[in-house]
């Protein structure tokens, strides 16, 4: 298997845990390079795994997999957010909505579960005591591209991007898991809930299922069957099932019931789920 893991010479969490990296695992200089920039290698297994750098910013960079050849692809990312806590967070990539975040409108792109599932496993256990904390995001922003993709990203202000100590937690989760013999589940996709979502962490946490797409409560003005197809077919490994938020439904709980069941698509309650 190919892994790229993209680096951003734009976001100072990238050049901080791009750095962390070629310190502490082991990645070798290659003699080719990608644009301007050095490419590193990491052989392991039946992986090849190779770090590349670009000069524009993550969420924009559409069709990088028309330019680098790989099976599966990882940001690694800034996380910013308002509330300013020290959060380690992974996602899945896509838009429900505009395009003003990068990628295509209305688009998701191929989301991996069993990989975020172990990543966000191996974080989990990584952040105890750490004052980091560990959460998935819903599937948000760009870039869009045709191969499995997502983010893992380190925040969630300036302060925490630079922090080296989050830097190395974010590390050694990522080697970790590219290290090891990546376990195999079956996929759901949650509707429903915040954009962190608590449904989504506790179905990784405490059962069998890993979860690809997110789709959270305030983008439901643009669910329609369209994404309930991109849902299904852009979750991989296929999806068994809907996980529904049942108390993060609201409004729009009698439409989703109605979409999911004239689409034959079996769901199931998240209130009943982990009982």
């Amino acid at each position: 298997m190919q892994i790229a893991l993209i680096s951003s010479t734009k976001d100072p969490a990238s050049v901080n845990i791009k750095e962390t990296l070629l310190n502490d695992s082991g990645f070798v200089r290659l003699e080719n390079k990608f644009g301007n920039e050095d490419i590193y290698g990491y052989l392991i297994d039946n992986k090849d795994i190779k770090l590349y750098t670009i000069d524009t910013e993550m969420i924009f960079a559409n069709d990088l997999d028309k330019k680098i050849d790989a099976d599966v692809f990882i940001f690694l990312s800034k996380h910013k957010a308002a509330d300013g806590r020290a959060s380690l967070t992974c996602h899945p990539i896509g838009n429900f909505g505009n395009n003003e975040k990068g990628g295509k409108e209305k688009t998701l792109c191929i989301c991996p579960s069993n990989l975020l599932k172990d990543i966000f496993l191996e974080l989990s256990n990584n952040v105890n005591g750490t004052g980091y904390e560990a959460t998935l995001e819903a599937t948000h922003h760009g870039p869009f591209m045709e191969k499995p993709i997502l983010f893992f990203e380190l925040g969630s202000t300036e302060k925490h991007w630079n922090d080296k100590k989050g830097a190395k937690i974010y590390v050694k989760t990522l080697m970790n898991v590219l290290r090891d013999e990546n376990k195999s589940y079956e996929s759901v996709f949650v509707i429903g809930g915040t954009h962190y979502n608590h449904v989504a962490n506790k179905t990784m946490l405490k059962t069998d299922f890993a979860v690809g797409h997110i789709l959270p409560k305030h983008n439901f003005e643009n669910f329609n069957e369209d994404i309930l197809k991109q849902l299904l077919k852009k979750t991989m490994p296929k999806p068994k099932f809907a996980l529904l938020d049942w108390k993060g439904l609201g409004k729009e709980k009698q439409r989703i019931l109605d979409l999911l069941k004239n689409n034959n698509i079996e769901f199931k309650r998240s209130d009943r789920f982990f009982e």
